[in-house]
């Protein structure tokens, strides 16, 4: 229930404070007193005990796998997953001196499984094996042995890999005799079974086609991976790697590796989505982090403050060191806040909002994506009826990668519309071609104008404001070498602080543009100015699309625009316009806990670091991910907000 990072986004235009003060990720200013205020928009601190209403069909493990049990073949990791989760496979270049496990049999639902864990160390040339463990079918351990690296070691890693020197000392079994042991032990149809096993495999230098990776095979949303350590106490009840021991038991976790895919393979994924993971483990992650905030607290003699209403219940209220206040209303949340606040070294505040229903909330989800994809498109015209489509497809194209190109012939003369990926190449195509002549007709350059799309000026302008995107510019028509070329010259290009090269998710290859982050705007203007003229020649402008922006398009499954064709809407009654103003609705519930954060925001004093969570929501109609935002208020700031009060 409550916001989430969609809201943030269609709300974008009535929530100006948050994107011109907070950042995704800001810089520490000198400030030697720096007190912290978390606010908890909307939906309460998530407890083991609160139900959470899900729809099994929205599970990850559900949508992977379907509900019914499957076959161990079905869990195997494809070729195609493989290459996405960067195992070593034949072929690539980074793999040339990797061993084969000479494992090409037959696999089928009946093929041996084996738990496979290592543990590594720190080494000049990185990361390097010392210690493998193998376990077979039943937990009977069939393989464990120490490993001397070949280079010097830097780290020990004592803490994961319970490694020391006194240990690896007298070992003399090298990474060879381990590869050859091992090549001996596996028959030709052996599944190897491991968490996060590319980097086992990576540690052993040896490529094996058959895998089941737990940490995928338990799928969790938005690409996220349980631990281990978690799975083995949510699904099998026992404790694993536990603080009072030297390191990881290797030859522990690879037996936990084979049951969770035994349990899984016995249950079905049916039964892994109805123990509710995901739920379960955001309340461990969220009582750890509380308690380590407690705790320091603590060992500084200092409380933590907590301001809720009183329909709200949390674990920190019962905190020793925790003082909370509850309110009646968001209002008296507000004015407890400005008072309390300054008294408190760490401060959370917590607003509560009735949440948009599913339905509306989906038809949101479904209105943004054809949103973003009518502000990524163009039409671009008229043209003479013989020109060169080829032609116009490269100069539309210098503005950035097009996802489609239709010729529209339903006007006198032939029209363009072009579908771009990213919204700044629309953007840079409007600006530079909008009535210039091209194949010898003076043409224009619009986005279609559509209900969706009537404030796309105003949005592109608050979009270039955007605190995020202040320092960044888009650059399209880079080629493979333009970073390399980038470095060799970075004395003219001051403050560069991010290269961001996207890169085609099927292929691998390089996209042609990319984004520059700088420290300042001034600095981002100068190196646009250098990078379009004579020498660089590419295009390029201010950026539009925050990188947290970009992460939730790239998660959306892909819009069409609406079809084309008259949609006769019959004008809304004086009645349903008004009704459409009141005070429910959502632009307005939004409007109005953006100004509360607002108001909260200006009463604090300089040096207050201020994050702002807008912690998602989960339903029958699925769940949407939550949004973090980050500030520090600095004198300038509070000197303006003191002279407007």
């Amino acid at each position: 229930q409550g916001m989430s990072q969609l809201h943030f986004y269609r709300f974008y235009l009535s929530l100006d404070f948050s994107e011109k003060h907070l950042d995704t990720c800001p810089f520490l200013n000198t400030h030697s007193d720096i007190r912290l205020i978390v606010l908890f928009v909307s939906g309460s601190l998530p407890s083991a005990s609160s139900k959470v209403s899900i729809n099994l069909r929205n599970d990850p493990i559900i949508q992977k796998y379907g509900s019914k049990k499957v076959g161990l073949t079905r869990c195997l990791l494809t070729k195609e997953e493989m290459k996405t989760f960067h195992f070593p496979l034949q072929g690539f270049p980074d793999c040339e001196n990797f061993v084969l496990t000479k494992c090409n049999g037959s696999i089928t639902d009946n093929s041996p499984l084996f738990g496979l864990d290592c543990e590594m160390c720190l080494t000049s040339k990185g990361r390097e094996l010392t210690r493998i463990s193998l376990v077979a079918e039943g937990g009977c351990c069939v393989m464990d042995e120490l490993v001397k690296p070949d280079n010097k070691i830097l780290d020990y890693l004592t803490s994961f890999s319970g490694m020391t020197k006194k240990i690896l000392n007298p070992v003399t079994t090298k990474l060879k005799d381990v590869q050859r042991h091992l090549k001996a032990l596996l028959p030709p149809d052996a599944v190897l079974v491991g968490h996060s096993l590319d980097l086992d495999l990576r540690a052993l230098k040896m490529i094996h086609p058959y895998v089941i990776d737990t940490s995928l095979l338990y799928v969790r949303e938005q690409g996220r991976r349980f631990k281990l350590k978690f799975l083995a106490k949510a699904i099998l009840g026992k404790d694993i790697q536990c603080p009072d021991r030297l390191g990881h038991d290797a030859t522990e976790d690879a037996r936990t590796t084979l049951e969770l895919a035994r349990y899984f393979l016995k249950y079905g994924p049916r039964k892994i989505a109805e123990l509710n993971l995901e739920a379960l483990a955001s309340h461990q992650e969220l009582l750890a982090a509380g308690q380590d905030v407690l705790e320091c607290l603590d060992l500084m003699g200092q409380k933590l403050l907590f301001l809720t209403r009183e329909a709200e219940t949390s674990e920190l209220c019962s905190a020793r060191n925790c003082q909370t206040i509850k309110c009646l209303s968001n209002k008296e949340v507000l004015e407890q806040a400005r008072v309390e606040i300054p008294l408190f070294p760490f401060s959370i505040v917590q607003f509560s909002f009735e949440p948009f229903s599913p339905n509306l909330t989906e038809e949101m989800n479904k209105r943004m994506r054809i949103k973003w994809t009518e502000m990524s498109t163009i039409y671009a015209g008229p043209f003479s009826k013989n020109c060169n489509l080829r032609a116009l497809k490269r100069l539309f194209k210098s503005f950035g990668p097009i996802r489609s190109m239709t010729l529209v012939l339903e006007t006198h003369q032939p029209h363009l519309c072009i579908q771009y990926e990213v919204l700044e190449a629309a953007q840079l195509a409007i600006e530079s071609l909008d009535g210039i002549l091209v194949e010898g007709a003076c043409i224009k350059v619009q986005r279609p104008v559509t209900e969706l799309t009537l404030d796309c000026n105003t949005l592109v302008n608050e979009l270039e404001q955007d605190s995020e995107n202040r320092g960044t510019i888009y650059l399209s028509g880079v080629s493979e070498t333009f970073k390399e070329h980038l470095l060799q010259q970075s004395n003219l290009f001051l403050g560069l602080e991010a290269v961001i090269l996207p890169k085609d998710l099927k292929s691998g290859k390089q996209k042609r543009y990319c984004f520059l982050k700088f420290r300042t705007f001034g600095s981002a203007q100068r190196a646009l100015d250098i990078l379009k003229g004579k020498d660089w020649k590419l295009k390029g402008r201010h950026a539009l699309t925050p990188r947290h922006l970009h992460a939730w398009l790239r998660g959306l499954p892909p819009e069409s625009r609406r079809p084309p064709g008259v949609r006769v809407i019959p004008p809304p009654s004086e009645q349903q316009a008004l009704q459409a103003l009141k005070v429910d609705h959502p632009k307005i519930a939004a409007w109005r806990w953006g100004r509360k954060i607002g108001k909260l925001y200006h009463s604090l004093g300089p040096g207050t670091l201020c994050l702002i969570l807008l912690p998602g929501t989960k339903s029958t109609h699925g769940s949407f991910s939550g949004l973090g935002l980050m500030g520090i208020k600095d004198e300038e700031e509070s000197t303006t907000s003191n002279m407007c009060s």
